[in-house]
């Protein structure tokens, strides 16, 4: 990753943080720019500049980058609302409608952004297209028993299935849930994300799939002008 890159996501993770308030219970998102939300968060609870912070994260990476940080955390049957939810995305279409689920999370994601009350999505300008699914795969979480009928009914809709293989283990990915992960390429991409996202979870043997619609109230991206790396706040296009 370039160091410009990094400074993008630096930049739009100290954007997040500083619309974090005193009291909030916060939903806490997985991958790379929201790790550094979290440590930018758990040094404003160090020094006391934030107080009374409760912590529910999406994935046992963020639990134990907050545990380290010392950042409280609950559970998300523990908690009677999240106020604010801010995590990263794969990809964003100008509507506002995401692809999440590279790093495998994208249940605990989906029941975390749902749940709150305002989600704020942080990316990079790489993340940023016309339309979903030209570019990145669109995960799909499956019961481990059903993946190969699954994937022939994804693959049904116009286009190609993979079981997501694991990188530095024998065998496929397992998430969080113990499921595996299909990841799915239509041939022309997403042209309409809400009717996907109830075909493709309506499916026998699907648990969830990485369309995130209608849930992004806010997106963050860094950019880089005149090489300093700087925050856009995106408008939404009304579909």
């Amino acid at each position: 990753m370039s160091d410009l890159q990094n400074q993008m996501k630096q930049a739009v993770a100290d954007a997040a943080v500083n619309q974090i308030k005193d009291g909030m219970v916060l939903g806490l998102g997985s991958g790379s720019t929201a790790a550094l939300m979290i440590q930018g968060l758990g040094a404003k609870l160090a020094s006391g500049e934030l107080k009374n912070i409760v912590g529910v994260t999406t994935s046992f990476q963020g639990e134990v980058l907050a545990a380290e940080l010392k950042i409280p955390l609950l559970s998300l049957n523990a908690v009677d609302r999240i106020d604010l939810a801010i995590d990263g995305a794969d990809e964003v279409d100008p509507s506002f409608q995401l692809i999440k689920g590279g790093g495998a999370c994208h249940v605990q994601e989906k029941l975390v952004a749902a749940r709150a009350e305002r989600f704020v999505v942080v990316v990079d300008s790489t993340k940023l297209v016309d339309r979903l699914n030209l570019g990145f795969l669109l995960p799909v979480e499956v019961l481990p028993g059903a993946w190969r009928q699954v994937k022939q009914n994804l693959e049904g809709l116009g286009g190609h299935a993979e079981l997501r293989m694991a990188q530095r283990k024998a065998g496929p990915v397992v998430t969080d849930q113990g499921n595996l992960v299909l990841d799915l390429k239509l041939n022309d991409g997403i042209a309409d994300p809400t009717a996907l996202e109830q075909t493709i979870n309506n499916i026998p043997g699907v648990l969830e799939n990485g369309l995130f619609v209608n849930l992004a109230d806010e997106v963050l991206v860094g950019e880089v002008s005149a090489g300093t790396a700087g925050v856009r706040s995106l408008e939404k296009r009304l579909s």
